[in-house]
Protein backbone atom coordinates (compact mmCIF):
# COMPACT_ATOMS: atom_id res chain seq x y z
CA UNK A 1 0.00 0.00 0.00
CA UNK A 2 1.82 3.17 -0.87
CA UNK A 3 1.88 6.48 1.95
CA UNK A 4 -0.70 9.21 1.66
CA UNK A 5 0.52 11.67 -0.37
CA UNK A 6 0.73 14.14 2.59
CA UNK A 7 3.04 12.33 4.74
CA UNK A 8 6.61 12.08 3.87
CA UNK A 9 8.39 9.20 2.50
CA UNK A 10 10.22 6.62 4.75
CA UNK A 11 13.53 4.64 4.13
CA UNK A 12 12.90 1.10 2.85
CA UNK A 13 15.27 -0.21 4.53
CA UNK A 14 16.12 -0.13 8.11
CA UNK A 15 18.26 3.22 9.42
CA UNK A 16 21.69 2.74 11.70
CA UNK A 17 20.96 3.27 15.48
CA UNK A 18 22.95 3.85 18.61
CA UNK A 19 22.33 0.76 21.15
CA UNK A 20 20.23 -1.15 18.97
CA UNK A 21 19.52 -2.65 16.04
CA UNK A 22 18.51 -0.02 13.80
CA UNK A 23 15.16 2.20 13.29
CA UNK A 24 12.39 0.72 10.45
CA UNK A 25 9.61 2.13 8.72
CA UNK A 26 5.89 1.05 10.10
CA UNK A 27 5.16 -0.37 6.41
CA UNK A 28 9.02 -2.53 6.58
CA UNK A 29 7.85 -3.49 9.92
CA UNK A 30 4.64 -4.87 8.58
CA UNK A 31 6.12 -6.25 5.69
CA UNK A 32 8.58 -8.40 8.03
CA UNK A 33 5.93 -9.14 10.54
CA UNK A 34 3.43 -10.59 7.97
CA UNK A 35 6.73 -13.06 6.28
CA UNK A 36 7.33 -13.90 9.88
CA UNK A 37 11.01 -12.22 9.60
CA UNK A 38 10.06 -10.51 13.11
CA UNK A 39 8.09 -10.47 16.09
CA UNK A 40 6.20 -6.98 16.24
CA UNK A 41 6.22 -6.05 20.11
CA UNK A 42 4.07 -3.30 21.15
CA UNK A 43 5.54 -1.74 24.18
CA UNK A 44 2.40 0.69 24.99
CA UNK A 45 0.80 0.27 28.28
CA UNK A 46 -2.41 -1.91 28.76
CA UNK A 47 -4.76 1.20 28.42
CA UNK A 48 -3.23 2.71 24.96
CA UNK A 49 -3.97 -0.44 23.65
CA UNK A 50 -7.57 -0.39 24.77
CA UNK A 51 -8.35 2.99 24.19
CA UNK A 52 -5.76 3.85 21.39
CA UNK A 53 -5.96 0.56 19.57
CA UNK A 54 -3.77 -2.25 18.78
CA UNK A 55 -2.24 -3.98 15.75
CA UNK A 56 -3.39 -7.42 14.87
CA UNK A 57 -0.46 -10.14 16.07
CA UNK A 58 1.87 -8.04 18.08
CA UNK A 59 2.93 -9.00 21.42
CA UNK A 60 1.99 -7.03 24.02
CA UNK A 61 4.69 -6.18 26.32
CA UNK A 62 4.55 -2.89 28.47
CA UNK A 63 7.75 -0.59 28.28
CA UNK A 64 5.66 1.31 30.91
CA UNK A 65 2.13 0.56 32.82
CA UNK A 66 -0.71 2.75 33.54
CA UNK A 67 -1.53 4.65 35.81
CA UNK A 68 1.70 6.66 36.59
CA UNK A 69 3.93 5.55 33.79
CA UNK A 70 5.75 3.51 35.76
CA UNK A 71 8.17 1.24 34.39
CA UNK A 72 6.87 -2.82 33.66
CA UNK A 73 8.88 -4.48 36.77
CA UNK A 74 8.41 -7.66 34.54
CA UNK A 75 9.43 -6.47 30.97
CA UNK A 76 12.66 -8.29 30.78
CA UNK A 77 11.37 -11.55 32.06
CA UNK A 78 8.24 -11.04 29.26
CA UNK A 79 10.35 -9.75 26.63
CA UNK A 80 12.19 -12.80 26.58
CA UNK A 81 9.28 -14.87 26.46
CA UNK A 82 8.01 -13.03 23.67
CA UNK A 83 11.36 -13.55 22.28
CA UNK A 84 11.87 -17.23 22.45
CA UNK A 85 10.89 -18.10 18.76
CA UNK A 86 14.71 -16.56 17.56
CA UNK A 87 13.53 -13.89 15.64
CA UNK A 88 14.46 -10.31 15.51
CA UNK A 89 12.12 -7.96 17.88
CA UNK A 90 9.98 -4.79 15.95
CA UNK A 91 9.26 -2.55 19.01
CA UNK A 92 6.42 0.22 18.55
CA UNK A 93 4.78 2.78 21.33
CA UNK A 94 2.89 5.29 20.45
CA UNK A 95 5.27 7.75 18.71
CA UNK A 96 8.61 6.27 18.54
CA UNK A 97 10.69 7.14 22.07
CA UNK A 98 9.54 4.75 24.20
CA UNK A 99 10.36 2.06 22.07
CA UNK A 100 13.77 3.61 21.63
CA UNK A 101 14.55 3.39 25.41
CA UNK A 102 12.89 -0.65 25.30
CA UNK A 103 15.04 -1.49 21.74
CA UNK A 104 18.32 -0.49 24.15
CA UNK A 105 16.97 -2.81 27.05
CA UNK A 106 16.16 -5.83 24.94
CA UNK A 107 20.15 -5.42 23.07
CA UNK A 108 21.05 -5.10 26.61
CA UNK A 109 19.63 -8.66 26.67
CA UNK A 110 21.15 -10.05 23.88
CA UNK A 111 17.87 -9.57 21.37
CA UNK A 112 18.01 -8.15 18.16
CA UNK A 113 15.32 -5.91 18.17
CA UNK A 114 14.41 -2.71 16.07
CA UNK A 115 12.35 0.83 16.73
CA UNK A 116 9.63 1.02 14.41
CA UNK A 117 9.76 4.46 13.65
CA UNK A 118 6.34 7.29 14.15
CA UNK A 119 5.15 4.74 16.54
CA UNK A 120 1.23 4.00 16.30
CA UNK A 121 0.15 7.29 16.28
CA UNK A 122 3.03 9.47 15.32
CA UNK A 123 4.23 13.13 16.37
CA UNK A 124 2.14 16.02 17.31
CA UNK A 125 0.36 18.50 15.07
CA UNK A 126 -0.14 22.18 15.48
CA UNK A 127 -3.00 21.54 17.65
CA UNK A 128 -1.39 19.08 19.49
CA UNK A 129 -3.13 16.22 18.25
CA UNK A 130 -1.48 12.44 17.72
CA UNK A 131 -2.68 10.87 14.22
CA UNK A 132 -2.21 12.88 11.43
CA UNK A 133 1.46 13.28 11.04
CA UNK A 134 3.14 9.61 10.53
CA UNK A 135 2.79 6.58 12.71
CA UNK A 136 1.57 3.24 12.17
CA UNK A 137 -2.47 4.59 11.59
CA UNK A 138 -2.07 7.53 9.62
CA UNK A 139 0.27 5.05 7.26
CA UNK A 140 -2.86 2.94 6.69
CA UNK A 141 -2.03 -0.42 8.33
CA UNK A 142 -3.68 -2.47 9.59
CA UNK A 143 -4.74 -1.97 13.54
CA UNK A 144 -8.04 -2.90 15.53
CA UNK A 145 -9.76 -0.80 18.68
CA UNK A 146 -11.75 -2.53 20.96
Amino acid sequence: MPYPSSLPELPQQPLPAQGYAGDISPQLAWQWQQAGQALLVDVRSDAERAWVGCVPGAVPVAWKQWPGMLPNPEFDEQLRAAAQAGLPLLLLCRSGVRSIAAARRATELGLQAYNILEGFEGELDAQQRRGQRGGWRARGLPWAQS
